[in-house]
This record gives structure tokens, C-alpha cells and sequence, in this order.
């Protein structure tokens, strides 16, 4: 294991304090730090199925959220205003970005993505072009973190946890883990086109989606992959690559669609447990009424007692 955090870039309790969103309850700043096993995944040991490959200053880099992810925002999930989030990061993240083209852009530039693509689901790309409200309208934003899933990233990789950590891995799990759609989706085209695993021409828009994610396919996983399918890259080669072709708003479709069934099941199941919580008051009330109509009853009966003995 290499170790990639030094404890100088844990955030200190009074740090956290200072974060958007501060969770008074079950939040602590102790957390394992990632470090990279040989196969270049990063791993945190009090979690050990989320293993992204790449670290939010490596997702920085690279080109992301057409740099502009930690813009000054007014968010709708907390009502609150939200400037220079950015300065939270450690300065050795951004030691070789310019923080106004690459992390705080005022305008989503898809020039800064490193697949040269604009991904992601949105309200309408004029009047929400970075997608925060699509993502706010949807419910998947929790206060504690008003930008994001990549701000929870930055935050956890940092050594905080938090009781919205186990739905952020699954969520991660669900896209770019083993099992996840988009990681799956893309190794299918990279193996029917019979390109390698880091050819760009093949679905920019999963790549740039799952870089978001803090993912990135590797020879290895591409291999995996095609052993799990029962083929073989030379096998697949003779397939057109142009039936690759990424139809950007066909795959932000699929993406929308996916977090709309995510949505569908919250809320079943947010129902669900309020339904059970209704049954419960409903049945303590029974409950007290049936204990006070005891009370009562038992009152009566006492008074007639006192009667007969006068």
C-alpha cells in the first residue's frame, strides 16, 4: 500500500466545524485515509468496497465538471450562499491548477473536460448549466454537502464520516464500481470496438461521467471484463468501432433515467418508513388511550368503593 494523504491534509475537527453543512449528530473527523493498493485502486480501510482509482485532486486535473465544480453557489437545498468553497482544499491539490479555468469557473467550458465533452443530467443547459438544480429538484443533494457527490469525495478522502456516507458508496457502487452500469457499459464498447482500454474515441461522454465519479478504466479491469463476458479483445475487434459513437444525449437519457429510478426507490421508501412511523404513533396512541381508559375505569371503580364504604 502507498500512502497518498499525509494526517497534515486530514481536516481537524475545528475545520469541519467551518464546512458547509455541519452534522451535529454522528459526524466525526477520524476516518481512515486512502491509501493505493497495486492495482492502483484507492482504498480506505473502515471501507473496504469503495475503491475508486482516482483522487479528487487527480479528478481535478485531469479536467472535470468544466471547471467549475466549486464555483460560488446559492444553493436550494439550504438557502445559504456558498463562496471560495475551493479554499478548503489543501493547497497541494491545487498546486498545479488555475483555480478560475479548472476548479471555480463562473461558466461550465467543456474545453477544460478532458474528453472535450458537456455530460451530466441538467434542468435545461442555458438556465442550468451546471446541473445543481436538476440535482436539487431530484432530492439526491443532502445539506452537508450543498455541491455534491464529488464534494462528499473530497470531504471523506479527508478523513470525515458522516451518516450519509454509506448512500454516497452505493451510489458510487451502483456507477463505477465492479458491478456499476457505466463502468460495465463502457468496457462492453471498448471490447466491441476492439480498442484498448485508454482510447478516448471510444464513449467520451461515460468516460468524462465516470472521471467525475473518480473512476477511470484500466488494462486490468478491461481485461476482467472481457473474461467475464466469455470474449476476447481480438474477438471483438472485427465489430465496427463507428457503432461506438457516443450520442451525448442518449447517454445523459440513460444517466437521468437511472438516477430517476434511484429517486422512485428513496421515495417508496422514505414512504414506506413514514407509513411504518404513522402505524406506530397510531398504535402508541391506542396504546395511551387504553391505558388512560383503564386509568379511568379504575378511577370509577375506586370512587364507587369509597361510596359503599361511606
Amino acid at each position: 500500500m502507498t500512502e497518498l494523504y499525509s494526517e497534515k491534509q486530514r481536516l481537524t475537527a475545528e475545520e469541519g466545524d467551518k464546512l458547509a453543512g455541519k452534522v451535529d449528530k454522528g459526524t466525526s473527523w477520524d476516518g481512515s485515509l486512502p491509501e493505493r493498493s497495486k492495482d492502483g485502486t484507492v482504498t480506505f480501510e473502515d471501507e473496504p468496497e469503495f475503491r475508486p482509482n482516482l483522487l479528487p485532486h487527480e479528478v481535478l486535473e485531469r479536467g472535470s465538471f468544466g471547471g467549475s465544480y466549486f464555483r460560488n453557489i446559492s444553493s436550494g437545498v439550504t438557502n445559504e450562499t456558498y463562496k471560495d468553497t475551493w479554499k478548503e482544499l489543501p493547497q497541494e491539490w491545487l498546486k498545479d491548477l488555475d483555480v478560475k479555468t479548472h476548479v471555480a469557473n463562473t461558466t461550465y467550458d467543456e474545453k477544460v473536460n478532458r474528453y472535450g465533452v458537456n455530460c451530466g443530467a441538467k434542468v435545461d443547459k442555458h438556465d442550468d448549466p451546471f446541473g445543481l438544480q436538476y440535482w436539487e429538484q431530484k432530492g439526491w443533494i443532502e445539506p452537508q454537502d450543498p455541491y455534491g457527490w464529488f464534494c462528499w469525495y473530497t470531504r471523506f478522502v479527508r478523513g470525515r464520516r458522516s451518516p450519509d456516507d454509506q448512500r454516497q458508496i452505493s451510489r458510487w457502487k451502483k456507477c463505477a464500481g465492479p458491478t456499476g452500469r457505466w463502468r460495465n457499459n463502457l468496457i462492453g464498447k471498448v471490447l466491441a470496438a476492439g480498442a484498448s482500454h485508454d482510447d478516448a474515441s471510444v464513449s467520451p461522454v461515460v468516460r468524462q461521467t465516470l472521471q467525475h465519479w473518480g473512476y477511470e478504466l484500466t488494462a486490468t479491469h478491461l481485461e476482467a471484463g472481457a473474461k467475464k463476458r466469455g470474449a476476447s479483445k481480438s474477438s471483438a475487434s472485427a465489430k465496427s468501432k463507428d457503432s461506438t459513437t457516443d450520442d451525448d444525449a442518449a447517454v445523459t437519457s440513460k444517466i437521468e433515467q437511472e438516477q430517476e429510478e434511484l429517486a422512485k426507490k428513496r421515495e417508496a421508501s422514505s414512504k414506506n418508513r413514514a407509513a411504518r412511523a404513522a402505524k406506530r404513533r397510531k398504535q402508541k396512541e391506542a396504546d395511551e388511550e387504553e391505558i388512560d381508559s383503564e386509568m379511568r375505569n379504575s378511577m370509577v371503580r375506586q370512587k364507587k368503593i369509597h361510596k359503599i364504604k361511606k
